[in-house]
């Protein structure tokens, strides 16, 4: 995204690809190859005007994304944290620990069940293990501990 201020009449007449209307404001933006008025370029799903909380935005799927709305709905990379294959903007994901999952590719390491809304799961160093198969379960069925291993999570 560059923000450019226009020459007095020396640029030539632009249309906003957010608005269509004339853009005759002293600043404007370009970006993804097209101009827009500074109060039109908004993220698609915060609605912030891009141009005032940073000089970069995200496009995936026909959205414009701030940085933030991007991370939350792709990941750092856009890609699975399981497959390292990229996510299509119009798949549904799974989140875990900030990272972003393919619905297949959310599943448990030792049995490889893939995980729904509503199991339970337990993450270990970057891996995602159902209930049953924590780390330390069998221990914790047979032995109560004051300390346990380590608390469940559930998929939402």
């Amino acid at each position: 995204m560059v923000n450019s201020q226009v020459a007095g009449g020396a640029c030539a007449s632009r249309s906003c690809a957010g608005c269509g209307g004339h853009i005759a404001d002293r600043f404007l933006l370009f970006s993804m190859e097209r101009y827009w008025h500074t109060r039109c370029l908004k993220c698609s799903c915060c609605q912030a005007q891009l141009g005032e909380i940073g000089t970069t935005c995200y496009s995936k799927g026909g959205m414009i994304l701030c940085r933030t709305d991007y991370i939350r709905l792709f990941g750092h990379t856009g890609a699975c944290s399981a497959c390292g294959q990229s996510i299509p903007a119009s798949e549904m994901v799974m989140r875990a620990q900030g990272n972003v999952y393919h619905l297949k590719c959310f599943s448990c390491a030792t049995c490889r069940n893939q995980l729904v809304p509503g199991d339970r799961f337990h993450y270990v160093n970057g891996t995602i293990f159902c209930e049953h198969d924590r780390p330390g379960a069998a221990h914790l069925n047979t032995h109560l501990q004051s300390n346990p291993v380590l608390p469940d999570q559930k998929v939402c």
